[in-house]
Parts: C-alpha cells; structure tokens; sequence
C-alpha cells in the first residue's frame, strides 16, 4: 500500500530517498529551503559559468548499491579521475599519501629519525583507550608526526584544541591508516582490482569518479528524474514546525503553510534544529542535548586567475599556522569542464569558522583579497594572475565531535522511539560526519523500510563505509530494531 513521505532536505539522503521511494510507488513531498540549489553541501554552485564544488566530494564507495544508484543516475557524465593531494608544511609540499623517500628528504634525516623514534615509543607505550583525537592520532603515528600533520590543519578545521575532538573522529576519517600502512603504500603499491574495494583504505584511493560539472550534477539529475515519476520538490520552502497527531505527521513550512497527512517523515535537517521543532515536544533533557550539539562552519573564496600551470593537485591541505587558509581545491584538477575557458584556472580556498565570527562576518572584497595574499604566500599562483573572485559561505558543514556529542546524540535516538514514522538520515540529521555514500545508504535503508511497511534495518548500524551491519536489538535505546532479512 502507498504511504505519504515527506522529506526535509534535497541534499543526498533526501533525494536519494526520494528517488527510491518514487520508485517504489511511494507518494514523496520534498521540502528544501535553498531557493536555488539542490545537494545541500553536495551542490555546486557556479558563477559567470565557472562551477565549484562545495568541499570537493569524490564520488568512491565501497558499497556496490551506492555506485550503482550514481550510474543510474548519471551514466555516462561520470569521469574517472586521478587522485592527487599534498599537504603544505614549513615551505614544503608534501604527496599525501605519503611518499616515504620524498617525506624523509623533506623533513631531513635528523626530523625523520626523531619522527620513527617517535612512532616506536608510541607502538611500545601507547595510549591506553585512547579517547580523544591527539591521543588516537599518537597511538598510529606518533607524538611528532602528529603534530607535524595533524595537529595544525585539524585545529583549523574545529576551532578546538585536537584533546577535545572525539577519538570517534579520527577512527572514522582515518580508519586503517597507520605510518606503516602509508609507507608501505608508498613503497609496495598493489595493483588493485575493482573487485577489491572492499580491501582499499579509503585514505589512500588514486582515483576516483566525478561529475563532468561537479556533484551538482548528480543531484539536479537525481532531482529531475523523482520529479518525473511523480515526487512534489519544493524550493525555497523551509520547515518550521512538525507535528505528529492521530497516527499523522503535519509539515508546517515557510511557503507551503500547513502540509498533511503524512505517514512518515524523513529529515536530514540539523539534529539541532529539528528537535527543537517536534511537537509534541522531546523531554527537557533531550532537547537540551540537542541544543548543545555544535557545528562548524567554513567559507570558500574562489579565485579565478590566468593558468599558470601553477599546480595539478584536485587539493592541498594547508599545515601552515602562517595563513588562515586551511585547504585549498584546483576545480579544473576535479574536472576539466567545471572551467569553460582553458586558459583560466579556478582555485577555492576553504576557511573554517564559526558563524558569525569575524570571518564569516567579512565582507567579500576583504576575503578575496586575504585569498589572494595567502595563496601568493604559500606559493600557488601570483596574486597578479587572479582576475576575479566570489565567496560561498557554508553552514553547519560539519558536525562537531567533541567529547560529549555520543551522549547527546543517544538521548535523542532513544527518544525517537516515542515518535513513529521519524527517520534522521544524513550528516547533519544523524550528527555523523560522514561522506555522502554514507549519507545515501542510510536513506536507502530508510525506504526499504517504508516500502516494506516494517523495520528491517536500523539506519544507525551503517558504518563509515557505507556498509550495513546488523547490531542487534537495541532495546528501548531505539524506534529501529533490525530484524532478520528474510
């Protein structure tokens, strides 16, 4: 039997599941706040026909269904890629993965050895249950590469010391990498088959698909499509108000007033946000969790300059405390055709901040004109070559994982039992910092579910990798408990 979804959000997950829905005969309304763009932070924006990818997304997943649902979607219109990346340290550039020669010419023998001295203390006496990222980061590579690599650019990314980032963070954006699986990357390079995705650490892929015009592109299509079979997408339409009564959910939205009728709604809004949006309303002590979760923030300053061949990398990591910058992205290095002229170069600059700091509050003029000065210094390109700028300011990019951001995020899982036809799917919605197969996956799960009519997965199960472990009956700590798939 048809069920009434609606969904918050026509960023990955949100489209992901409308689409599948649609598929399944489903009757989707979809309500994104953005008056223009679809993706959410997986959009690509474009100006005077340069386009810019938000972040940089490669489009790479261990999982079969998510890379089967973007050939679905975009056959054709997907290039493979090169993977090229460096980090900038002390004046040097650094490939990352790591090469081991390069690296110990680049630091010098006496920083090199004082480096492995380092790694084999931390292999004899590590941290005991690490718990936070410095002490996680130190157990794999070492006191001194950790603050070489690590220490600077993630401080830059949070705005907090690495002792009160989660070790949750690290194990997940790391995960499998140590200095001896980087080196021996480096130095015993297999050949890897496409069957063998499963075997490769994420970290250390050389090469990736991508949209001919960023993963926009992805996401219009998708959106196209669900609207063809029949999905009712909304723009410009935020959500103010979700109310669940006599066995039904209401939408109250910015545009669209009151929406009825619904059997279940799937949000990918901000944790944050939504839960102080519910009614009837989560307990105090919930939705006081739910406040106290953080987000960060970051901008990009897109610099269109004269090709200087000035350098290939798709991204470079900038290791610098000198300069605010904290990564910097080469879109015509991601794909040739987000540049229309192949003279030019188009080059972001990532600044992570808060909003309403005094970053964030900048006038554009002022932060083109820091991007320029800064990229002149790291040594990308001449400030001379650049003929135009723009800024894109992104909020909420990424969840914080401090150290108490598990314990919040439970309370509001265990609460959502209380609230049938619910689903958090995505980064923000989940409070996961994920890439968007994870993203994508959740929102599949989600409406095998609906499609089913029953819970035959829980969505929290899905790890890192896009990969769907059944964890067992959660109890009363969840609305989803997984069943056998049968």
């Amino acid at each position: 039997m048809s069920k009434r979804v609606a969904i918050i959000g026509a960023g990955p997950a949100g489209l992901t599941a409308a689409y599948l829905l649609a598929k399944g005969n489903q009757e989707v309304v979809v309500f994104e706040k953005d008056p223009q763009y679809v993706g959410g932070i997986s959009r690509t924006e474009s100006y005077k026909g340069y386009h810019f990818d938000i972040g940089g997304h490669r489009f790479f997943s261990k999982s079969k269904e998510v890379e089967d649902f973007w050939t679905e979607i975009l056959g054709d219109e997907m290039l493979e890629r090169p993977r090229s990346s460096r980090i900038y340290y002390n004046n040097h550039f650094f490939s990352y993965p790591l090469v081991a020669f390069e690296a110990l010419r680049k630091l010098g023998i006496f920083e090199s050895a004082l480096c492995v001295l380092s790694y084999l203390k931390a292999k004899v006496f590590p941290v005991k249950n690490p718990t936070n990222f410095e002490e996680w980061v130190t157990n794999q590579f070492g006191q001194r590469l950790f603050n070489i690599f690590f220490k600077t650019y993630t401080e830059k990314v949070w705005g907090i010391p690495c002792s009160e980032i989660s070790a949750d963070w690290a194990a997940q954006r790391i995960k499998g990498l140590s200095l001896s699986s980087a080196i021996f990357n480096a130095l015993f390079k297999p050949n890897k088959k496409a069957t063998d995705k499963d075997k490769v650490i994420k970290t250390l892929i050389d090469s990736f698909r991508y949209p001919k015009q960023g993963p926009g592109m992805m996401w219009e299509a998708c959106a196209e499509k669900s609207k063809a079979m029949g999905v009712t997408l909304h723009m410009n339409c935020g959500v103010q108000k979700i109310e669940y009564s006599n066995h039904s959910w209401t939408v109250q939205t910015t545009s669209q007033g009151h929406v009825t009728g619904f059997d279940y709604v799937l949000s990918s809004a901000p944790m944050r946000e939504l839960v102080a949006n519910v009614l009837p309303a989560f307990p105090a002590t919930v939705a006081a969790n739910a406040a106290a979760l953080g987000y960060r923030d970051f901008l990009t300053v897109v610099l269109i300059c004269k090709d200087e061949d000035a350098f290939s990398d798709n991204w470079i990591y900038i290791h610098d405390p000198k300069v605010k910058v904290g990564r910097v992205q080469n879109f015509k290095s991601w794909s040739p055709f987000m540049v229309p002229d192949p003279s030019m170069a188009c080059y972001g600059l990532e600044y992570f901040c808060f909003e309403g700091d005094g970053l964030w509050t900048s006038s554009d003029a002022d932060l083109i004109a820091l991007g320029k000065k800064e990229i002149e210094k790291i040594g990308l390109t001449n400030a001379s070559a650049v003929v135009d700028g723009y800024v894109v300011r992104q909020p909420k990019a990424y969840p914080v994982y401090d150290q108490f951001y598990k314990a919040r995020v439970e309370s509001v899982r265990d609460a959502l039992a209380n609230y049938p036809g619910l689903y958090l799917v995505g980064r923000n919605g989940m409070h996961k910092y994920n890439n968007q197969d994870h993203s994508m996956m959740t929102a599949m799960l989600a409406a095998k579910n609906i499609i089913a009519g029953k819970e035959l997965y829980n969505l929290w199960d899905v790890n890192e990798d896009a990969e769907y472990h059944e964890g067992g009956d959660r109890g009363t700590s969840g609305r989803m408990v997984p069943q056998k798939n049968n």
